[in-house]
Formats: structure tokens, sequence, C-alpha cells
């Protein structure tokens, strides 16, 4: 048995969306290791962290974050949905983001 690991890399895909419509309020992640519904079962409900450098230094610091809650699966490889608050900018699309395991 190896290391529990406490989180895992993932990347920000896009909002939710139809064919004409967006809905910022939920973000579709993908998790590195996920491939089919059954590995992405395990992350629904955990808090996921989208940190980013801010321009300015705010307690001591550039670095920011954003928490959200993961809400369900998406489709049939593993992708799953987020809801963050407040909701992600467009610019964090293709980013990276860690799901925290521990709560």
């Amino acid at each position: 048995m190896g290391i529990p690991r406490l989180h895992a890399k993932g990347r920000i895909l896009n909002h939710r969306r139809g064919h004409r419509n967006a809905y910022p309020h939920q973000s579709l992640l993908s998790i590195e290791g996920v491939q089919n519904k059954k590995d992405a079962q395990f992350y629904v409900g955990k808090r996921v962290a989208y940190v980013y450098k801010g321009k300015t230094p705010r307690h001591g610091t550039k670095l920011r974050v954003i928490w959200g809650n993961i809400i369900r699966i998406h489709g049939n490889s593993g992708a799953v949905r987020a809801k963050f608050r407040p909701n992600l900018p467009a610019e964090s699309f293709g980013s990276v983001f860690l799901p925290v395991y521990v709560q």
C-alpha cells in the first residue's frame, strides 16, 4: 500500500454550457487519473481550490484562492461539475486546480 495522496491535479475545462447558453455558476473539471464515472464519484462532495497570482500583495502575498465544491459527475469520461464562490473567470480555463481530499 502506497502513501495516501492528499490532493490530485486537475484542469479547468469550461463553464457548463448548452448550444447557445453558458452557465458560469458551474464549471467543468477534468481530474488527473480519472477516466470513468466510477472513479469520478469518489470526488463528489470534495473541496476544490483554484490558486492564482494577483497583481498587488494582500495579507503579505500575491497568491489568491477561489474555493469550490464538486457537486456531481458530468458525462461518462470522468469529468465533474463544480460550483465556485465567486464564479471562476474565463481566463482560468485550461489552468490547473487542486482537489482537496481531507475534510
